[in-house]
């Protein structure tokens, strides 16, 4: 239940190096979910759904950044006349 913990915790920002756990942690979940509506434990479903949305977030959290990070933004260089004209041209 620790790991449940930690995925729905919003505050909480995953750091990039434990994707796969995550992985491995909504892969459990979804697990959980199936035993749980097999055996009829609807409260126990409910509480694994949530912590399963709290996974997937906390994912696509992390593929986000990565994608943001991979991005490169030209920024551009201003010529000449683009900074002259800022100066005002006077001393």
């Amino acid at each position: 239940m620790a790991a449940d913990t930690g995925v729905r915790c919003s505050l909480l920002r995953p750091d990039p190096a434990q994707r796969t756990r995550l992985a491995d942690i909504r892969d459990n979940l979804i697990a959980r979910i199936a035993e749980a509506e097999s055996e009829g434990w609807l409260s126990e479903v409910e509480g694994l759904r949530v912590s399963l949305a709290g996974a997937e977030e906390k994912i696509a959290q992390l593929d986000a950044h990565q994608e943001r990070r991979s991005l490169r933004v030209f920024l551009g260089v201003p010529s000449f006349d683009q900074i002259g004209a800022r100066t005002g041209g006077e001393p």
